[in-house]
């Protein structure tokens, strides 16, 4: 694929289709959202469904295309020449890990890791690479495009998790390790529909909200495991000897993380990925900081709150002219929230108790 340079930044998305043709379909229904996945390699193709495999739907008119294709790193090394811009990595971090360059009708996202390849703007959605190796990045590829897609509109990106109960929607968020998929998985266990893990989209309905979950497995630690008796079964025996001799704060520590598949953990039909927005609660909370305190705040007044269920859109948003996205200003958030109750959890960290006042919280 030695191309000349001004002919691969006018014509790359084409060139690769056409070099790697995606044969495999694979079709979705996140929400209202319809997504076909098109894709190169069968083992890719089983993959997708084997994770996505609660939001399969028939074949149709698709709101978003995505073409997957594999190949190696090494075949695509005639991104070199251009003009990447690095990612400078979150707060707290050092490692670079993406670099993206702007054309007119989209954006290229590279991985530096590992060398894959994303391509998105308008009607395009294409990830390259060696895929099948990073399965795991083109399932967040998915996801990213079909936030955008909600966002676009009228939604605003909150960081949290979100369960049903009973029919009522909950936000759960928190500050940084506060345990918020901790806390879905305990609401889980008492009979609670699982919603998102990590990010919600909230929308404007009249005079309530609706929030909209990400088709993503929550990823836990080896503590929420094993002391969880509906998760224990995902914790591989050696890894049950390995960590049996450590203290609870040792495994609360611990950077390892398990995927939690809903449908083996919990049952079929636990997964869904809209639903009316009751209330959030924001965890801050601290381990071993006396009781648990709870109480419902006003979150115009509580801003200093609202970072914590605010989150940024990210690398993967390049939105054309026609987005309706509200300005993410803390205002604007405070706006959306006033439409839901919002309690806060201070005190010590105890998702017993939490779980007994969310549930408390949504009968009220």
């Amino acid at each position: 694929m030695n191309y000349p340079y001004h002919i691969r930044e006018n014509h790359i998305v084409e060139q690769l289709r056409e070099s790697y043709p995606a044969e495999y379909k694979l079709n979705l229904r996140f929400g209202d959202c319809r997504i076909e996945v098109a894709v190169s390699e069968k083992a890719i193709a089983d993959g997708l469904k084997a994770y996505f495999k609660p939001f399969e739907d028939v074949s149709g008119k698709a709101d978003i295309l995505i073409t997957v294709h594999e190949t190696s790193a090494e075949k695509l090394n005639f991104f070199d020449e251009f003009d990447f811009h690095i990612k400078e990595p979150d707060p707290g971090k050092s490692k670079i890990k993406e670099e993206y360059v702007d054309f007119p009708q989209y954006r290229i996202v590279r991985k530096r890791l590992t060398g894959m390849v994303f391509i998105f703007g308008r009607d395009i959605h294409l990830a390259v690479g060696p895929c099948l190796g990073n399965l795991n990045q083109v399932v967040n590829f998915v996801n990213n495009r079909y936030i955008e897609w909600k966002l676009c509109r009228c939604c605003l990106l909150g960081h949290a998790a979100g369960v049903i109960w009973k029919g009522k929607g909950l936000a759960l968020a928190g500050f940084s390790g506060a345990g918020k998929s901790t806390l879905a998985l305990h609401l889980m266990n008492r009979g609670a529909v699982f919603v998102s893990n990590d990010r919600l989209m909230i929308e404007k309905n009249g005079t309530g909200l609706l929030m909209h979950g990400v088709a993503k497995l929550p990823r836990i630690n080896p503590g929420t495991a094993l002391n969880n008796p509906n998760l224990i079964s995902i914790v591989p025996p050696e890894d049950k000897a390995r960590f049996s001799g450590l203290s609870g704060e040792e495994l609360w520590q611990l950077e390892h993380k398990y995927d939690v598949p809903i449908d083996e953990c919990f049952g079929s039909e636990r997964f869904v990925l809209s639903a009316e927005m009751r209330g959030l609660v924001i965890l801050n909370w601290q381990r071993g900081k006396g009781g648990i305190i709870v109480r419902e705040i006003n979150p115009s007044e509580r801003q200093d709150l609202l970072p914590a269920f605010m989150k940024s859109v990210g690398l993967f948003f390049s939105p054309d002219e026609e987005c309706d996205m509200p300005e993410p200003t803390i205002k604007n958030y405070a706006d959306y929230l006033s439409l839901c109750r919002v309690m806060e959890i201070s005190g010590n960290t105890d998702f017993e108790a939490a779980t007994d006042a969310c549930i408390s919280f949504l009968g009220e």
